[in-house]
């Protein structure tokens, strides 16, 4: 019987069992990550896949939506490094709070935006709030969980962490209707809510979250450039991972932007289609994140990635052949297993420096994809007005085939002990 096989048979009752017992064990600093996580999710899942459509109504071109990305991503790209600096030295119950505090603001300039122009520092101080968060985040679950059982607990992380993503977008469709329509009047109440609601999570960090004990154990003191250098000397071909992971990141940047705008312009979806994509996005994670994880931990997170992958980029050629609403959900349910390979290479990404690293390590990588999504809308911006919005889906499946090609080279990191990700492997 095949490893494959062996997982399969696992009973749900056991997998719940199993699930139940890995988040039980975590210490308090997961559990309401995972609480925060949560909570963040179903509030930015309120607005983010109507926010270019909104930002179109106040007046932008594709061009000009690109560009203001752009700005965003810029900004997001100067505060990756210091961020991971700042999280491995002092801790992540800080780094969360400045965050949520700084996506609230960014919420608030949306509500009061009164033309395109306005939305730039929006977005400005949205990506770097969300660059903030994003580095301290997997940090948690990199300190927290072991590597055997790493895959299936960022997984269920992310199961959990996806529920309330079915659930916001169509509260976020009737209540566009109940204020007007897809029109800017009917989309700017949205942000107004999501402002309350951050502020909530502020005010639950500060009372419950706690850093890690392995973080507070391992604070070092080395100066921030000494940091930088122990990355690129302790770690394993994170010059090539770096790479990859600015190709895993394109589709975070031009599905954001251009995906609804396609949907709604091109497509002629409404809000609640559009809102039934994104819903539709969140259900393959929730079903099939857990028994993804698990399958990772037993036959390696390589070869999750290879399968799910694919199947990601399907779902861009069903959207851009769509013939009517039922294949644009359709659509939005496949792309939801581009989450199950980002979250099954998040776990490799944890596996490549020692712990003591992993917020220089992901400030690193934060600083590339900051990068990446200052030169990929542009780009994206760029096809959709000179070649045609369907070739902006067709650029990005390119970009996953390289993505794969470069993973290729990768080591499988699965059960291989820390000692073995510390030799120097910087000139790969």
């Amino acid at each position: 019987m095949t490893k494959i096989t062996l997982v399969c048979n696992v009973t749900l009752k056991e997998s719940i069992q199993k699930s139940l017992h890995l988040l039980t064990k975590q210490e308090r600093s997961f559990k309401i990550n995972l609480l925060r996580q949560s909570s963040q999710n179903f509030f930015r899942s309120l607005t983010i896949q109507y926010q270019s459509i909104y930002i179109t109504k106040l007046g932008a071109s594709a061009l000009q939506l690109g560009i203001a990305n752009s700005i965003g991503g810029f900004a997001s790209a100067l505060v990756a490094i210091p961020i991971g600096w700042f999280a491995d030295r002092r801790g992540l119950k800080k780094v969360f709070i400045f965050g949520t505090v700084l996506m609230a603001f960014a919420a608030m300039i949306f509500a009061l935006a009164s033309n395109w122009v306005m939305i730039i520092p929006a977005l400005i101080f949205d990506a770097l709030a969300l660059r903030i968060v994003m580095t301290a985040c997997p940090m948690v679950c990199g300190n927290s969980l072991k590597n055997e059982e790493r895959a299936t607990g960022m997984q269920l992380c992310d199961t959990i962490s996806a529920a309330p993503r079915l659930i916001s977008p169509i509260l976020a469709a009737f209540l566009i209707t109940l204020f007007g329509g897809l029109a800017v009047a009917g989309i700017r109440p949205l942000y107004l809510i999501q402002i309350v609601g951050l502020v909530l999570l502020v005010i639950l960090v500060n009372r419950k979250f706690m850093n890690p004990s392995q973080i507070e154990a391992s604070k070092t003191e080395l100066s921030f450039l000494e940091g930088m250098k122990a990355v690129f000397k302790q770690g394993v071909m994170v010059k090539r991972w770096v790479l990859c992971t600015s190709l895993s990141a394109v589709p975070m940047f031009l599905n954001q932007i251009y995906l609804p705008k396609f949907a709604a312009e091109v497509k002629g979806a409404n809000q609640f289609i559009i809102g039934g994509m994104a819903t539709a996005s969140a259900v393959i994670p929730l079903v099939l994140s857990l028994a993804t994880g698990m399958l990772a931990d037993v036959i390696g997170r390589k070869k999750v990635v290879y399968l799910t992958l694919p199947v990601y980029c399907s779902s861009l050629l069903l959207l851009v052949y769509a013939t009517d609403s039922v294949m644009l959900i359709v659509s939005g349910l496949l792309q939801g297993f581009l989450m199950l390979a980002a979250v099954t290479q998040g776990a490799i990404t944890a596996e490549l420096v020692p712990t003591s690293l992993l917020g220089r390590w992901y400030g690193i990588l934060g600083l590339f994809r900051g990068i990446t999504s200052l030169i990929i809308p542009l780009v994206g911006g760029v096809i959709w007005s000179i070649v045609s919005p369907a070739h902006v889906f067709l650029f990005l499946i390119l970009t996953q085939v390289a993505r794969v090609l470069i993973l290729i080279t990768m080591p499988e990191t699965l059960r291989k002990g820390r000692s073995k990700t510390t030799k120097n492997s910087s000139s790969e």
